[in-house]
């Protein structure tokens, strides 16, 4: 195919043509202005004759693409098991790198699904000199920046709970979020059906007004319109439905099933300045950037500082992306992961070029023949890229499938995932999976084109002659070491990454999950306004579990033993001189009478709470408290206060006892000096731990009964063993060490089909060579000795060069690891055995064919 010619190419044709016409009216005794001006005339519009070669050349064109096209069908039919195999090895490659480019997509790469999401930022109140660094903003406190800022649309807040929505036969557990006002503004999101609030509804004793999510309007009302009107019943009141938000609301919190308006006049919260309680999400205004909103509420705080310097003078503002916040640590788990599936992705390319490389080469003589036709080197390089294609497409189609189904395996790995629900197949993945097909076309394509296509004709007729004897192939054997190489890179990751669960399988939480069940019971924060009813009420639940025919023994704490807690406390030792007063960072954690029972916690001094009342300010710690701050001292007795006391400040406690470490942070950070404060109902939803003599799940049926017969208004939910709990705490961990490891074996067995490929292929160019040296009194051992040892180099060179890039690499994964170093001896070693056993193994049968040829028919072939 001839290549199509630019403007200027064209314009000297068409200048050649004319002055050709004008030297024949001259010749013909016609004056030469009037020779040019008759050839114009007779030669007719130059742009229109410019446009008519123009579609000569397209019609070539697509001609010639057709043709190319339609020979890549036939080179497929010829070669159904190289095509099949060359698809398959594609749509591993390019499935998997689209199935992790959809979740980096849906969760990193999409803004959230809110108008100009990127003005959204979450603020946080926080004391410099504290530990904690974001805790919740008190709703005066809302009011005062949303009024006094330059940079803010709006600022708004909000708080969730579980309740029970009792309108229906039986109480339903719903999630409803409290909002104060301008939260939807600030979403930017209005109801898909209804209306949002009014300011009456907005104000104490107002109307009952509720806005509902789609997901439950669906559920509850089977998406009928009459939904709007209808009550639903929560602590005894009635709510009057106004309003149905959009399917496409992807509220942070994704169980919220209401939004209530939050009174801004509540008395209580409108004047006390300590009531901490609101999420606060703040929308700037177009053009501001946080740095510049960050000063700004850094004055506006520091005016609140000093108007009222009791509660607002040590604080200040912290400002993050809300993005940034949703998706919390996912970010470089994910990258990772996609660095180690691209990987893949080029070592699928490089195992299939050398296929095609192969495959080209016992094409020679077919290449040779269209040269000597008269096909130019393009022509020839384009109907070999075409080939390619064609089978990058039909890999990419089956990777789109492979894509398709990321999200249930994303889902089943992490069931947490960050915005793992937006995780879907789309027209973006589509259009990325056709790129990769390219990608893969001009990785695998290119080089085997121009290498098929560089030789003289001679040559290439030369290379199915009989006088042929041998052939070397260094770039086949520098593909196959490439290959060995990602393989090991990514098994050193892989490796690491299953030693790590291995250690934290062999810790011991300190703590005894076994045969305990987890559950809440619904409750609402109002409750905390009369605590000594609120304390009733759950040890009277206490008690009615703790009779139910195979419970051991039951309690309550406010978190789940072994999550990590977000909060950190500092205490002070009572009596201590003023100037040699120490600070002790601690973890504080609020369980009742019967916790350390529960879990089998030891009690190694003193005894374990007895008491669950606020009133009864009793604590006990653990031995790391023991050890860092009352090392050598007398420790049962001691009275802990906090350093800076306050509305939400734990009062002074006296400790009772100390009792053994256990990892309450999560199995991969060692246990810190924790205080376990005896007081069970410092939340109206804690954590029931209820310890059973068989299998924990067979008794959730039993306490559902139990608690609605005492309970009859309440619902029960989040019934789980505990032993599921750590493991989801794992979740990230085991989806990186899952999927990293699937990829690291893909990579294995693609690097050994390329071994064992690129041997075969050379047994089979060399067969001649083989026969003759046979003939000539060659040992069979020796051939297989040869053939074996030229893959064994291969491996050998790769493993090493893998090793290297393997170093520098696993540096990524250091901050996941735990309990083995990213430079760790034995998982590299181990490595480079299972990559030279593999490699031995997918050497030997070639090697094995090689030394079984006939000499006589290998001489005797043409």
């Amino acid at each position: 195919m001839s290549r199509r010619p630019d403007d200027s190419q064209l314009d000297r044709e068409l200048r050649f043509h004319i002055q050709r016409l004008v030297d024949e009216k001259i010749a013909a005794g016609i004056a030469p202005e009037e020779a040019r001006r008759q050839a114009l005339l007779e030669f007719g519009g130059q742009q229109q004759i410019k446009e008519e070669l123009r579609d000569v050349y397209r019609l070539r064109f697509v001609e010639s693409s057709m043709r190319n096209l339609r020979s890549a069908c036939r080179f497929m039919r010829a070669a159904p098991s190289f095509s099949i195999t060359v698809m398959l090895t594609l749509a591993l490659g390019i499935g998997a790198n689209s199935a992790v480019f959809s979740a980096i997509h849906a969760i990193l790469l999409r803004p959230l699904p809110f108008p100009n999401a990127d003005q959204l930022v979450v603020l946080a109140q926080y004391n410099p000199k504290g530990r904690n660094p974001m805790t919740p903003v008190a709703p005066v406190r809302v009011e005062d920046w949303n009024r006094m800022n330059s940079t803010f649309q709006a600022i708004t807040g909000y708080y969730t709970e579980d309740v029970s929505e009792t309108s229906g036969q039986l109480p339903e557990k719903i999630t409803r979020a409290w909002v104060s006002p301008r939260f939807f503004q600030v979403w930017g999101v209005a109801p898909a059906i209804g209306r949002t609030f009014a300011p009456n509804e907005e104000r104490f004793h107002g109307t009952n007004a509720v806005v509902i999510s789609d997901r439950f309007w669906r559920r509850r009302f089977g998406g009928t319109l009459e939904a709007i009107g209808r009550r639903l019943r929560l602590d005894g009141y009635p709510y009057t439905i106004i309003g149905i938000m959009p399917p496409s609301f992807l509220f942070p919190e994704r169980d919220v099933d209401l939004f209530i308006p939050s009174p801004v006049d509540f008395p209580l919260s409108q004047t006390n300045r300590e009531l901490t309680w609101y999420t606060c999400v703040g929308r700037m205004r177009p053009g501001v950037g946080i740095a510049q909103a960050r000063a700004d509420l850094a004055t506006v705080q520091g005016q609140l500082g000093q108007e009222f310097p009791k509660t607002d003078k040590d604080l200040a503002i912290r400002i993050a992306p809300q993005k940034e916040i949703q998706i919390g640590g996912i970010r470089r788990s994910l990258w990772i992961l996609f660095g180690s599936v691209s990987l893949l992705l080029v070592l699928a390319c490089c195992n299939i070029a050398s296929l095609l490389l192969a495959r080209t080469a016992q094409r020679a003589h077919e290449i040779a023949i269209r040269f000597s036709l008269g096909a130019s080197r393009g022509s020839v390089i384009l109907q070999l890229l075409t080939e390619t294609f064609v089978l990058a497409l039909g890999g990419s189609v089956l990777g789109v499938l492979v894509a398709a189904g990321a999200a249930n395996a994303f889902h089943a790995l992490a069931k947490n995932l960050p915005r793992g629900d937006e995780v879907r197949l789309d027209w973006t993945i589509v259009v990325y999976t056709l790129g990769c097909s390219v990608i893969a076309t001009l990785l695998c394509g290119l080089l085997p084109a121009f290498r098929a296509t560089r030789r003289s004709l001679s040559g290439a007729m030369s290379q199915s002659s009989r006088r042929q004897v041998s052939a070397r192939s260094p770039l086949q054997w520098a593909l196959v070491s490439l290959q060995v190489a990602l393989a090991v890179t990514l098994l050193a990751g892989a490796g690491l990454l299953l030693r790590t669960f291995q250690a934290l399988g062999r810790i011991s939480p300190g703590f005894d999950p076994s045969h305990v069940l987890t559950l809440r019971i619904s409750g609402n924060y109002g409750e905390t306004s009369d605590m000594k009813t609120l304390t009733a009420r759950i040890n009277r639940t206490l008690e009615e579990l703790r009779g139910v025919p195979g419970v051991e023994t039951a309690a309550t704490s406010l978190g789940v033993p072994g999550a990590p807690s977000q909060f950190q406390a500092e205490l002070k030792i009572s009596g201590e001189p003023a100037e040699s007063e120490r600070k002790l960072p601690v973890i504080p954690r609020y369980v009742s009478d019967g916790y350390f029972a529960a879990l089998r916690i030891p009690v190694l001094a003193g005894e374990a709470c007895r008491d669950n009342t606020l009133s009864a300010q009793t604590a006990v710690v653990n031995q790391s408290f023991v050890n860092t701050y009352l090392a050598g001292g007398p420790v049962i007795g001691r009275r802990i206060e906090p350093v800076r006391p306050g509305l939400y400040a734990a009062p002074p406690a006296e400790i009772r006892g100390i009792v053994g470490d256990a990892r309450e942070q999560g199995l991969d950070r060692e246990p810190a000096p924790t205080v376990y404060r005896c007081f069970g109902a410092g939340n109206p939803t804690p954590v029931f731990l209820i310890r059973t003599y068989g299998e924990p799940m067979t008794m959730a049926e039993s306490l559902r009964r139990k608690i609605h017969e005492i309970e009859p208004g309440r619902s029960v939910f989040e019934v789980m063993p505990l032993a599921d709990h750590l493991s989801e705490n794992f979740a990230e961990n085991r989806m990186r060490a899952v999927l990293l490891t699937f990829f690291a074996l893909s990579a294995v067995s693609l690097a050994c089909m390329g071994l064992y490929g690129t041997l075969s292929y050379l047994a089979g160019l060399r067969r001649r060579e083989i026969g003759l040296r046979l003939a000539i009194g060659a040992l069979r051992g020796q051939i297989a000795s040869q053939f074996l040892l030229e893959g064994l180099r291969a491996s050998v060179l790769g493993c090493g060069a893998g090793l290297i890039l393997a170093g520098f690499s696993t540096r990524l994964l250091a901050g996941m690891l735990y309990g083995v170093n990213a430079l760790d001896t034995a998982t590299f070693a181990g490595v480079a055995a299972l990559i030279l056993l593999t490699g031995t193994l997918s050497a030997l049968l070639p090697a094995a064919r090689a030394a079984r040829v006939d000499p006589m028919q290998a001489l005797r072939e043409e």
